[in-house]
């Protein structure tokens, strides 16, 4: 049965931390004469605080509310296969709730689905298996379920199970003691103890040799590991997070995966969608990445032609986000101030199975009259945006004066095109 807390007793507690808070300023007016010890005191004392802050706003985000009448509590937000709320109220609703998550999401339900599951997991221990394609940022969803638990300021350690020799794996897990085998120069501790209290993601769990699959579901079940060369059980506090690519279920059918392991991983599961499935993600992550390259290449911001422009927004993506990323760097790399369709990679360009063609996009026969009222004015409007910001040294107020337009509907319409306005703005020169 959930717990309900009330704001009233939330507030409360808060009241009583700031209470402690001034206190320990008091404390601290005397820093300049107080020993070393009670400095010591006083850090525990102000690490004591800041716990109990974060457990205090954690209930007021993940727990419920009491009503007007003060009786009968009401749920501060619906279990997700209740609620029957827009895609964009749930993105919405997710920012309210002080929802963690490092760069850019759109409104696919799907991703939200996956969201929202990983904020129920987080505050629990419970495991959770992340299933999606390569590329489609599975390790950055085991974040968001770490930053938004109980164990957000302890390790997160990540394990590419599919990169580990099969020789090194239980070393590598479970650390070894000097001299347990040739190169064992001294003790080293595992990514099971650099873990302990934190949060241990295996990526690429299905990776994992059958010998490795034994070895792993005896320390998850038993929380205790043993170092190679020892016979002594180290406890270990973590949580799992694990990720794959591929059926572990169908894996345990066929004998290649443990079924007894698979069960213990999977308790919540949680399906990435891939990006050609998000496409209303398309223009966010491009204006993510160009700053991004922007920033990690020292360089100014790099414009993308119409046509170019067009095709990113097409591109099948079979290696998802990470592909998009790795063509956007690429880009930025090897053009000047704008990028073409002839600075792709060869292989983007070639026609695939499953691919949407280069000539679906850009060639003068395309498959219905539609598709080419709909191209040119997408490509038209962008082309309209660019001037007018040119003209304005990118000020997005000015572009909605000039137009007669609402500023807010020329931001959306530079966020649906992936235009940053930074790029227009000119360095001032002497």
């Amino acid at each position: 049965m959930r717990k309900f807390v009330r704001r009233g007793s939330i507030a409360q507690g808060l009241g009583t931390v700031l209470e402690k808070i001034e206190i320990l300023r008091a404390s601290l007016r005397w820093a300049a004469r107080t020993n070393e010890v009670d400095v010591a005191k006083l850090l525990k004392q102000c690490n004591e605080l800041r716990d109990e802050a974060v457990e205090q706003l954690r209930k007021d985000r993940l727990f419920t509310a009491t009503d007007g009448d003060g009786d009968k509590p009401e749920p501060l937000r619906k279990p997700v296969d209740e609620a029957k709320s827009s895609a964009a109220e749930r993105r919405k609703a997710l920012d309210e709730r002080q929802f963690v998550f490092e760069g850019v999401f759109g409104d696919s339900p799907e991703l939200l689905d996956a969201m929202e599951i990983a904020e129920r997991a987080a505050p629990t221990e419970l495991p959770v298996l992340i299933q999606g394609e390569s590329g489609t940022g599975k390790e950055l969803l085991a974040k968001v379920v770490h930053a938004n638990g109980d164990r957000s300021d302890k390790p997160f350690v990540s394990v590419n199970c599919g990169a580990i020799p099969e020789n090194l794996l239980e070393s590598e897990l479970f650390g070894h003691k000097k001299g347990a085998f040739t190169g064992a120069s001294g003790d080293r501790k595992g990514k099971f103890e650099s873990a302990h209290t934190g949060t241990i993601f295996l990526d690429e769990v299905g990776e994992l040799p059958l010998q490795g699959q034994v070895k792993l579901l005896r320390a998850l079940q038993s929380s205790e590991i043993q170092r190679v060369g020892s016979d002594q059980p180290i406890t270990v506090d973590t949580r799992v997070v694990a990720a794959t690519n591929r059926d572990l279920l169908e894996m345990s059918r066929r004998g290649e995966f443990r079924e007894d392991l698979y069960y213990r991983l999977s308790v919540i599961q949680v399906t990435i969608p891939p990006l050609r499935d998000r496409r209303d993600e398309i223009p966010l992550l491009l204006e993510f990445f160009l700053e991004e390259a922007t920033e990690k290449l020292k360089r100014e911001v790099l414009r993308l032609s119409p046509r170019l422009h067009a095709f990113l927004m097409n591109y099948h993506y079979p290696g998802n986000i990470r592909e998009l990323r790795n063509i956007i760097f690429r880009l930025a790399c090897l053009a000047d101030d704008t990028a073409d369709v002839p600075h792709l990679p060869k292989h983007v360009l070639e026609e695939q199975p499953g691919q949407i063609p280069m000539g679906d996009v850009l060639s003068d026969s395309p498959q219905s009259l539609s598709d080419v009222k709909k191209a040119a004015s997408d490509a038209a409007e962008r082309l309209y945006l660019e001037q007018a910001l040119s003209e304005v040294n990118g000020k997005v107020t000015e572009v909605a004066k000039n137009l007669s337009m609402n500023r807010t509907h020329v931001q959306t319409l530079l966020k649906k095109h992936g235009i940053s306005s930074k790029s227009f703005k000119r360095t001032k020169t002497s």
